[in-house]
């Protein structure tokens, strides 16, 4: 292994291995990005049952790691694959990782998730120790692994191997946070000190997040726009108050996009490549999607909206289903990939049986699908209650697929609202059917003034969201915390 202090990643998903949504997408991109920096970078992962393994082999480096929880002996097992030039550890123990979905069935949560992410934390830090020189920072991601920052703050005092490792917390989604009853914190093997109101403490419960913003030297969330906003009632999900005591360490750092993945011009899920300036072969791809989804062969000529997300409350499906009578009116079709809420399921479902021919819906996701659907549809819709950063509305507009966007984190970041000067798509204020539906209504009264539709389009193909700007937001991070990288 290298000798220079490595910069370790420790997340709950990382594309390909293994993804449900932006999280994977993030260190999927990342750690390549940093190591693009000049930094030594290393990432731990779960090894899960049903993970890809993206075509990159994986091989057994140490049997039999120590990691002590939940009793003495247990251990785990350390594996690694090289990806982009990074090395991805992945952490196993069959009866924590080994299932078919990674956090939850349809039927909620897996009981015992607390223990299972209690234990990849403290596996990463009995990792981290055995690495030929320790890690000057560990990079934490969501409430996945938000607690090793209270593992590696009470550990630093006693621990020569860590005492001068920083740790940062990159906050992903607030709404999650994995809370659970207080009897498991207390087999957790955080001391008693820990339990508290500027803890790990939340309401009588054991809060994995909460101990990842108490404890982490620095927190930073995936755009300026959301840690604004969480910090405050409205946004803060219970948690504004801490935020706002550590509002000093708290920083946004916009994400960026994998353009090697999502680039129309280079897609081998597309029929036929295009980019700005030569945009017939996005026709093509939507005449392609027209025929494989069997829609109306007439919305050849007439805009297509396209949805891409979780099935959940927070990305809006509810407004577009309860706008979906009067979207219709105004003639356009539309085609759904996701799953989540399982009511949201089934009405899209019912939806699509009285609409025939114009509604669309896949409930599950695959890659093919979202590639094809970025590029077959005309305008991409975003009604997010809230969104942390969003990557799927960078994504649209370099597919030339104008967003329709609530104004909101990420997204007030990266779309320029039509009619300003240099707009690539279109804001509404507020999560309300109606402004949906008004907000949706002018952008098809722009798409049918073709030249002016255009150059929206071109104008959003021609925006970048870089991953090497993304990761000297990080890097400058690391070093206001005086890691010796």
């Amino acid at each position: 292994m290298p000798s220079a202090p490595p910069v370790l990643l420790v997340t709950s998903e990382i594309y390909p291995f293994s993804k449900t949504g932006g999280l994977g997408d993030v260190l999927g991109a990342l750690p390549a990005a940093l190591a693009r920096q000049g930094l030594n970078v290393a990432v731990v992962t779960p090894l899960y049952g049903r993970m890809s393994t993206g075509g990159h082999p994986i091989h057994l480096v140490r049997p039999g790691v120590p990691v002590g929880y939940p009793w003495a002996p247990i251990t785990c097992d350390v594996y690694m694959a090289n990806f982009q030039g990074v090395p991805v550890y992945f952490i196993d123990r069959a009866e924590f990782f080994d299932r078919r979905y990674y956090y939850c069935t349809h039927h909620g949560d897996y009981f015992d998730n607390c223990e299972r992410f209690v234990f990849l934390a403290r596996a990463a830090l009995a990792w981290a120790r055995r690495l030929e020189t320790p890690p000057a920072v560990i990079h934490l991601h969501d409430w996945q692994t938000a607690v090793a920052a209270a593992f590696l703050h009470f550990a630093r005092p006693k621990d020569p191997l860590l005492a001068d490792t920083r740790c940062v917390l990159t906050i992903h989604n607030l709404a999650f946070q994995g809370r659970f009853a207080s009897r498991l914190f207390e087999t957790s093997g955080l001391p008693w000190e820990a339990w508290g109101m500027d803890g790990v403490e939340f309401y009588g419960d054991f809060n994995l997040l909460k101990a990842g913003i108490a404890y982490a030297d620095c927190i930073t969330t995936v755009s300026p726009g959301y840690a604004r906003e969480i910090v405050t009632p409205e946004f803060g999900c219970g948690l504004e108050g801490i935020l706002g005591r550590r509002k000093g360490c708290l920083h946004g750092i916009l994400n960026g996009a994998d353009y090697e993945v999502w680039d129309p011009g280079a897609d081998r899920y597309l029929p036929m490549p295009y980019g700005p300036g030569s945009l017939a072969g996005k026709q093509v791809c939507k005449e392609h999607l027209i025929a494989a989804y069997d829609l109306d062969p007439a919305l050849a000529r007439r805009p297509i909206l396209g949805f891409i997300g979780r099935l959940r409350r927070q990305k809006g499906i509810d407004l577009v289903l309860a706008a979906m009578d009067e979207l219709m009116r105004l003639n356009v079709g539309l085609v759904v990939l996701g799953e989540g809420n399982l009511e949201f399921e089934a009405r899209l479902a019912d939806m699509a049986e009285r609409y025939p021919g114009r509604v669309w819906a896949h409930i599950g996701y695959t890659e093919e699908m979202a590639h094809y659907i970025q590029a077959g549809t005309d305008i991409f819709l975003m009604p997010s209650r809230y969104e942390p950063c969003g990557l799927t509305q960078m994504y649209a507009l370099r597919f030339g697929t104008p967003p329709v966007a609530t104004a909101v984190g990420g997204l007030r970041d990266t779309i320029v609202p039509h009619p300003a000067p240099g707009a690539t798509g279109f804001t509404f204020d507020a999560p309300d059917p109606a402004r949906l539906v008004e907000a949706v209504g002018r952008a098809v009264a722009v798409w049918e003034d073709a030249p002016a539709w255009q150059a929206l389009q071109e104008r959003g193909m021609r925006t970048a969201f870089s991953w090497d700007d993304s990761a000297q937001g990080y890097l400058d991070v690391y070093r206001s915390l005086g890691a010796k990288i």
